[in-house]
């Protein structure tokens, strides 16, 4: 590819910063976000990665990053939050904090890098989002409602922009081992009534994310999404996504729930 300018948000670790670490590689100008970036120590920077302040809870913040980075010909909106509770006991600032950050904060950024891409004629966007915003899982509404959202926004914007050449991909990644198991945040009620489901769930996510793929193989998809002439819409990859995505086309609504719930350990 031609050198290029990239954007990718939480690129201190995991999936983000496996993209960024292959885009570096390929000679692109590569730009990381992170909160705070002048925390970061010297093992955690990647060579060939700026490194910009973004808080995508943060209008301001926003605005800053979108101004220092300047004609961005590359978007990887990659940074999110992972939340598990159950719907009856997640307090609302919560929620409404994950769709700031894994929705609003997200579209805000593309609204305002989009303009140079059109004009360019030159863009591509790519959409981090979740094999469970196809497969829905009991604790997970608020997460799977954010990155269903994030997905909608680039399925619906595609239209919009790909006579300009810009291009929209969402990615869903399956069960990743990125220790985001670590970072998830967790809301149960003192006494919940789901006490016990929701602590298989927990453990079940837990035990499928220390065995999920890497970040470095989630990266090469969102490449194959970055650099194909005519990206599709929607790339998925691991926990099966191949054979997954074709059951789920052959059952019914149904039995692909019973799938997904047995599959964490629900009956």
């Amino acid at each position: 590819m031609t050198q290029r300018t990239a954007l990718i948000t939480g690129a201190s670790s995991g999936i983000g910063g496996a993209v960024a670490a292959a885009l570096a590689a390929r000679g692109h100008r590569v730009l990381g976000t992170s909160r705070k970036p002048e925390l970061l120590d010297e093992e955690a920077r990647l060579p060939g990665v700026e490194y910009l302040p973004l808080d995508l809870t943060d209008e301001a913040s926003i605005l800053a990053c979108a101004e220092a980075a300047g004609p961005v010909d590359i978007l990887v909106n990659n940074a999110g939050e992972s939340q598990l509770g159950a719907l009856e006991e997640l307090p609302m600032d919560a929620l409404r904090r994950l769709f700031e950050l894994n929705v609003f904060g997200a579209v805000r950024l593309t609204q305002l890098l989009l303009p140079g891409m059109r004009e360019r004629r030159h863009g591509r966007v790519v959409m981090v989002g979740s094999m469970l915003a196809s497969f829905p899982l009991a604790f997970r509404s608020s997460y799977v409602a954010s990155k269903a959202a994030l997905k909608g926004f680039g399925l619906a914007a595609r239209r919009e922009l790909t006579p300009y050449g810009v291009y929209v991909s969402t990615v869903e990644p399956g069960s990743i081992r990125t220790g985001i198991s670590e970072r998830r945040t967790r809301y149960q009620a003192p006494g919940s009534p789901y006490a016990a489901e929701y602590g298989t769930v927990a453990a079940k996510l837990d035990a499928n994310e220390a065995i999920g793929i890497p970040a470095e193989k989630v990266a090469h998809t969102i490449l194959t999404a970055i650099e194909a002439q005519r990206p599709k819409a929607f790339y998925a990859v691991g926990s099966n996504a191949p054979l997954v995505f074709t059951l789920r086309r052959l059952l019914s609504h149904g039995a692909a729930e019973r799938l997904v719930t047995r599959k964490h350990g629900l009956s």
